[in-house]
């Protein structure tokens, strides 16, 4: 049975300004992958953020309206602009960026073409024409769908927050400190206004959780292109270690899920509650 390349949640109250996206999480290999593949799947399902759409189960109950990747990652990559193409991975005309993004050129462009530990990915390289495909049944849905989810969220409430979910491998630290556990990413300043960022640093620095903000992720182009908060739309990108919520070798569901989950739920009750007092604010001067 045929399923669309992603899921969208919608309560039809609308009762909070907030959206989640969760762009990696995706698990749906289309049957031509293994055809395709010049190593086994397993080396490359590295490449999800495994099991990141359970993360955000108690944001859709607090009200958030959701969208979550149902397409893998390896198929295409909704955190990549579509012209963000590695030159070696499509044959034929497109129009590429200028100039070819570093993450492309190391391989991990719209789709990927490569990964660190494995090496190429597939047998051969995609025409122009599947790349058109795969952009047309995928990619343009997924953000025309998130832009007028967020739009709408924005035109009720005053002002709309789009909380972009990832997972991490767990970083390294510096010397005489421990790496973070949470990096909360607004593209320094430009895809979320003064003062979310640091409200959801302090929410997850009081649960215990050590955070980061813009390093090493300040976020991608899922942030470039729906952060407008001039526009009365925010944007901040959330990466989570997978150790918080998968078992101890990172491939199922592990204890620490539901705190998680009720975290990410906190989260979007606290970016909700400081929207509504902004615009409220707003609105009586």
């Amino acid at each position: 049975m045929f399923r669309p390349p992603f899921s969208l949640t919608r309560n039809a109250a609308l009762p909070v300004p907030v959206m989640v996206s969760v762009p990696h999480a995706g698990r749906d290999y289309p049957v031509e992958t293994g055809h395709m593949l010049r190593v086994p799947l397993h080396r490359v399902m590295k490449l999800e953020d495994r099991h990141a759409d359970l993360l955000v189960e108690g944001a859709i109950a607090a009200g958030a309206q959701a969208i979550i990747a149902r397409t893998p990652r390896l198929w295409i990559d909704l955190n990549r602009a579509e012209n963000d193409i590695d030159p070696q991975m499509v044959r034929g005309s497109l129009p590429l960026a200028h100039p070819v993004s570093a993450k492309a050129r190391g391989g991990l462009g719209l789709v990927p073409r490569r990964m660190a530990e494995v090496g190429d990915i597939w047998t051969k390289r995609l025409s122009a024409d599947d790349m058109r495909a795969r952009i047309a049944a995928v990619h343009q849905p997924y953000h025309t769908a998130l832009s007028a989810g967020l739009a709408e969220l924005r035109d009720i409430h005053g002002a709309a927050v789009l909380l972009d979910v990832h997972s991490m491998p767990p970083l390294e630290g510096g010397q005489n400190e421990q790496a973070a556990q949470i990096v909360l990413g607004d593209r320094f300043g430009r895809s979320a206004g003064y003062g979310l960022t640091a409200l959801l640093a302090g929410l997850f620095e009081a649960a215990g959780l050590r955070v980061a903000i813009n390093a090493p992720y300040p976020g991608n182009y899922v942030l470039e292109r729906h952060g407008r908060p001039r526009h009365g739309i925010h944007a901040i990108q959330i990466e989570i270690d997978r150790r918080l919520y998968l078992d101890e070798w990172l491939a199922e569901p592990g204890p620490g899920l539901p705190a998680m989950q009720a975290l990410i739920a906190e989260a979007v009750r606290t970016l909700a509650a400081d929207l509504s007092g902004r615009t409220q604010a707003i609105a009586a001067e």
